[in-house]
């Protein structure tokens, strides 16, 4: 059996993906793994309890912020397009978890209600609510149905237009594939100039 290839990552990583494919949970591994810095965009966004958001401008300084203040390299997580332009300006490596909607849809169905019974806190006060969960036009179960296709469309045109020479875009579809890019995963050798 032949040996794994490496995975090579730029310092500063996108990971994009609608709501369920596991975003989060591959920018940790990668930050880990890659020794840097992870932020995940729903922190920032959800910034108060309530719900109450951040204002379109005051997400947008806050995320160049944590841009300016992770300098040296990171991994950003979150499906905003408010904010893209901002990460992929900056960003040398993106990674897209296209996964099947069925395979995405019941991850964010399980992970959507278990929460909801738990009451488990989720960013700054934030919590997921079984009256949230069924009975709300802001459910996260309704959201996941209507959004695939428009964040899917978002994140393709974002990509198409974001690569370049020096940019490496990796399209995830099945979850064999993330395994392989989180146990291959390396840290690009900087050239001295």
């Amino acid at each position: 059996m032949a040996a794994d290839r490496p995975v090579l990552f730029g310092r500063k990583v996108a990971v994009y993906g609608p709501s369920g494919s596991g975003k989060s949970t591959l920018a940790r591994a990668l930050g880990e793994r890659l020794g840097l810095p992870v932020v995940e965009l729903d922190a920032v966004y959800h910034a108060r309890p309530g719900w109450d958001d951040l204002e379109l401008e005051d997400f947008r300084q806050a995320v160049r912020g944590l841009l300016e203040r992770h300098a040296d390299g990171w991994v950003f997580e979150g499906n905003y397009r408010p904010v893209r332009d901002l990460v992929l300006a900056e960003a040398e490596t993106a990674v897209w978890l296209d996964l099947p909607f069925a395979l995405v849809y019941w991850r964010l169905a399980w992970r959507t209600i278990s929460r909801s019974f738990r009451g488990e806190e989720l960013w700054n006060g934030n919590r997921e609510t079984l009256r949230q969960t069924f009975l709300s036009r802001d459910s996260m179960l309704l959201w996941g149905l209507t959004a695939f296709r428009r964040s899917r469309a978002s994140v393709a045109e974002s990509l198409r237009g974001w690569r370049q020479p020096g940019r490496t875009v990796y399209r995830l579809r099945t979850p064999g594939q993330v395994g392989y890019l989180v146990r291959n995963a390396r840290l690009e050798e900087r050239r001295a100039g």
